[in-house]
């Protein structure tokens, strides 16, 4: 495949990109680098197989020009940054669904008709039905990035029933592993390791979530996009088991061998849209013959070791 990655230079759209060329497909990644980092891609520019657009998504003359010859789009570019939605309620406006118009109207002007979307598990806001599946009733939303990351979809969905598009929408939990830089437990790494005694944690630690590896969500990316045929195919990504952010915590100073005194800030909400329990129903990926092979120990233990081992990451907040 000819294939356009959107934010190809962030943390799973890197990942991806090394995925894809050592399948021995053709990569243009499309990064704008406002959070991307072109370390990331040091190994991908090494093959010869590998383009590099620097632009953005609401630029749309240097999008459509980048995107010609391609055959694959690979839609993960987003503003991911939902604790904070509700101070810059525009950015995920325009950084999510407008720059995915922006993104299905260059596939139209280039004659591409197959793309991959990154969506979220946020969709679902706080659902009434767990293991969440993807018929869920139809959910309130209580958060701007969840909202921006559902009308993404209904635009990709519109496109696929008015332009003959394939679209495959996959609602992710939070993803872990190496390349990671930001989230849970960044934000605990980075504190503890300025405080190894104290540890302040957002709402009450009884937040429930569940998390995937990255290179298992990748597995199931490739997998899905080769077997499944529908005009729309939407998946939910996840493991099935949860843990609540108590025992990552515990996971992670385990790992660093420190006992910190924990200091809770607020409710079972550590933000407004911070869902007290996310945990996703993935039975229609696992029917494709999908297994992750981490548990949610696992993959945090293995992002905590990525992160000591990386401690420029650190800095670039």
């Amino acid at each position: 495949m000819q294939t356009f990655v959107t934010g190809g230079a962030g943390f799973i759209g890197s990942n991806l990109v090394d995925r894809l060329l050592a399948e021995g497909h053709s990569v243009t990644v499309y990064d704008n680098f406002s959070t991307g980092q072109s370390a990331f891609l040091e190994a991908a520019e090494k093959s010869p197989n590998f383009r590099l657009v620097k632009g953005d998504l609401l630029d749309t003359e240097t999008l459509n020009a980048a995107m010609a010859g391609c055959d694959f789009v690979f839609h993960l570019a987003a503003n991911a940054d939902v604790r904070f939605g509700t101070q810059h309620p525009r950015k995920d406006l325009e950084q999510n669904t407008t720059a995915t118009f922006n993104v299905l109207e260059a596939m139209r002007a280039n004659g591409v008709k197959r793309i991959a979307f990154s969506s979220t598990g946020s969709i679902y806001g706080e659902p009434s039905v767990f293991p969440t599946p993807e018929n869920a009733p139809f959910p309130v939303q209580t958060s701007l990035y969840g909202a921006s990351k559902l009308a993404c979809e209904g635009l990709i969905t519109a496109y696929c029933e008015g332009f003959g598009f394939q679209g495959y929408i996959f609602r992710f939990v939070s993803i872990l592993g190496e390349r990671y830089t930001h989230g849970h437990i960044f934000d605990f790494y980075r504190k503890l390791k300025n405080d190894p005694t104290n540890l302040y944690v957002l709402g009450n630690g009884q937040q429930t979530k569940s998390y995937l590896y990255i290179q298992d969500c990748l597995d199931a990316v490739l997998m899905a996009i080769e077997k499944a045929q529908g005009k729309v195919n939407i998946f939910n990504l996840g493991t099935n088991e949860y843990c609540k952010v108590t025992d990552s915590i515990g996971w992670i100073c385990g790992h660093l061998g420190i006992q910190p005194t924990l200091t809770f800030e607020g409710g079972e909400r550590g933000w407004i849209g911070d869902s007290p329990f996310i945990f996703l129903d993935a039975a229609r990926m696992r029917e494709l013959g999908w297994q992750p092979k981490l548990t949610i120990q696992q993959s945090v233990v293995r992002t905590l070791e990525y992160l000591i081992s990386q401690p420029w990451l650190l800095e670039q907040r």
